[in-house]
């Protein structure tokens, strides 16, 4: 496997940091399949790619669905011959106090925060063994560090991803690679989720210094670039104007 046209599948890449990612990988030679439950997005993604020189194919998905997140990882082998890197980027960020009990989007934040990226792991990494390597790739937060108001369970998923990655990490030293990006505020639809008025009033303010997607990108094709050898395990990247 050389370390330039490698065959990478992201989830949640419709819009945001992962088509973003999508643009920016294609742009450097990889083969992209993307996934997620808004096909009109990532048809209109794929042939922009296309347009742009670049190979792309797209496949719905959702990763709350085990068997789902199986066959997306079977279409990338089917369709490309291999998979290279696997980009967990799917996430939801329904912020609200605890109080509040919005115990639903709880369950949202776990089944597609954690679950997703457990989801993305099972599906992907005996391939990846079969293969003699690989790579994943998962997008946590600055939330995966710290908590802040609001943000207990969205932090505790984040938390929990940083764990699992560690994890991995530390059980395939040899033949997988494992990256943990964890972005501070970004643009993105993900405080478009946000139902809680205090919670959307404190993120409004927040956002104000938001990185542009194309920055957690750059951090993405950074770590997927570096030659077989060279694992970068964690990446943080916040706006210079911010101090969470």
């Amino acid at each position: 496997m050389t370390d330039a046209g490698k065959v990478v599948a992201i989830t949640g890449a419709s819009s945001g940091i992962g088509e973003a990612t999508a643009r920016r990988l294609a742009a450097d030679g990889h083969r992209v399949l993307l996934g997620a439950r808004r096909t009109d997005r990532l048809d209109t993604l794929v042939r922009e790619i296309d347009a742009a020189g670049g190979t792309a194919a797209f496949r719905r998905l959702d990763v709350t669905d085990a068997a789902d997140v199986a066959a997306f990882v079977s279409a990338a082998r089917e369709r490309y011959g291999r998979l290279d890197v696997v980009v967990n980027n799917a996430g939801v960020m329904p912020l609200s106090p605890l109080a509040a009990l919005r115990t639903d989007e709880w369950d949202r934040m776990i089944d597609v925060n954690v679950r997703g990226v457990l989801h993305g792991i099972a599906a992907a990494l005996p391939l990846m063994r079969l293969q003699g390597g690989g790579h994943f790739v998962t997008i946590a937060s600055v939330g995966a560090y710290e908590v802040s108001p609001t943000a207990a369970v969205y932090c505790a998923t984040k938390f929990a991803v940083r764990a699992i990655s560690e994890g991995l990490r530390q059980e395939s030293a040899g033949d997988i690679r494992v990256t943990l990006v964890s972005p501070g505020v970004t643009e993105s639809e993900l405080a478009d989720g946000i139902g809680d008025p205090v919670a959307r009033e404190a993120m409004a303010a927040y956002r104000a210094v938001a990185l542009p997607a194309d920055a957690i990108a750059q951090a993405i094709a950074y770590a997927v670039s570096q030659p077989s050898g060279v694992d970068v395990n964690e990446i943080v990247v916040r706006p210079a104007a911010s101090a969470q």
